[in-house]
């Protein structure tokens, strides 16, 4: 998708994979609006990690949007009183991290604002290859919510849709991280941890799967 200079709307989460879409639209001269949710999760480092890759890329227009999912949890990532998993990935179980809804919700506001302020299209840093297995961060979610949006808004019913544009969806984390480091992406101010405190886990899934991808990355690096 063609994202020059047209206006984008990027869901900032303060992790790596909505950091390396800013950084991606910024290489484009998007002119980028960030939005994030401050949505009853567990901790806010990833909220501080948003508003630096904010300022770091200059956004013409930051937002955080309140709401609270934690009114009725369902996550280990908004109830407190339920385990963050720690054992690694298992291939046929969607860990209790999902928070049911979430994507669903979080689109559905960007497509509101993108309409309000006539924005283009809405970057999403979902990934369907090194990922928990969440249901919407999954290919066909995608698809299905494009068409959704082509009929829930003015602009798609005048065929002028705001698109989807989600960039890393195919890639594994070793090649976005790669391409983090080739569009200027503040790495170390990026936050995946699921936990929270002064430093990462590094043995929550999220955790799990930087640190391996960015060992292997290396590795790769150091042989070329």
């Amino acid at each position: 998708m063609e994202i020059r200079n047209k206006v984008i709307i990027v869901l900032i989460s303060g992790g790596l994979d909505s950091a390396t879409v800013a950084g991606l639209a910024n290489s484009s001269n998007a002119k980028i609006v960030g939005l994030s949710f401050d949505y009853g999760q567990r901790h806010k480092k990833e909220l501080e990690a948003a508003t630096k890759i904010a300022r770091h890329f200059q956004f013409k227009e930051f937002k955080t949007i309140k709401l609270d999912l934690s009114l009725w949890g369902g996550s280990s990532l908004t109830d407190i009183n339920r385990k963050i998993p720690m054992e690694g990935i298992n291939a046929n179980i969607i860990p209790n991290t999902y928070v049911p809804g979430r994507n669903t919700i979080f689109i559905s506001i960007a497509l509101s604002y993108a309409e309000a302020i006539n924005a283009d299209c809405i970057g999403l840093g979902v990934n369907a290859l090194d990922y928990s297995g969440y249901p919407d961060c999954r290919p066909d979610y995608i698809e299905q919510f494009q068409k959704l949006a082509n009929l829930a808004n003015k602009r798609g019913r005048e065929n002028k849709p705001i698109k989807l544009w989600t960039p890393l969806l195919n890639l594994n984390k070793e090649e976005i991280i790669d391409l983090a480091f080739n569009n200027n992406v503040p790495i170390k101010d990026t936050w995946s941890c699921y936990v929270g405190g002064a430093e990462p886990c590094q043995r929550c899934d999220s955790c799990r799967i930087r640190i391996k991808a960015y060992k292997s990355w290396l590795s790769k690096k150091k042989k070329i």
